[in-house]
């Protein structure tokens, strides 16, 4: 049994990563696995998004506001449903990492909303590239 959750560390306050030794190498499989999972379904949901545009005849405007608009539902759903409601008002016993319950940090509001603000150019950026790849095919 891993004694931490499937998160990456770098996605906890600051204070908290301070307070845990590094993930063991059991953990750290774990994570990429997930991690690899995650980043595998967005990428599909992406691409679903952009030729589906693209098979309706949009041009570059609609494919991106297609592309951005996924990404950016993810973003929003991470940060006000995972990040806010479970994470920090919440905040149930497998998001807590061993050694670090009742810390602060764990109700860190404003670090989760600049997460969604970095969301938020990231989705913009990407709708950017995919557009531009997928209107060129």
């Amino acid at each position: 049994m891993l004694r931490r959750g499937v998160c990456s560390l770098q996605d906890y306050p600051k204070v908290i990563q301070a307070a845990v030794p590094p993930k063991t190498p059991a953990e750290q499989r774990q994570t990429r696995y997930l991690g690899m999972i995650l980043l595998l379904l967005v990428l599909i949901f992406t691409l679903a998004a952009a030729l589906s545009a693209k098979a309706v005849h949009y041009g570059f405007l609609g494919i991106f506001f297609s592309v951005s608009g996924v990404l950016f539902l993810f973003n929003v759903v991470d940060w006000l449903i995972l990040d806010w409601l479970i994470f920090c008002t919440f905040t149930p016993a497998f998001a807590v990492i061993p050694g670090t319950e009742g810390m602060a940090g764990y109700k860190n509001y404003a670090m989760h909303f600049r997460g969604f603000l970095i969301g938020t150019v990231f989705s913009a950026a990407a709708g950017l590239v995919i557009a531009g790849i997928i209107t060129l095919l």
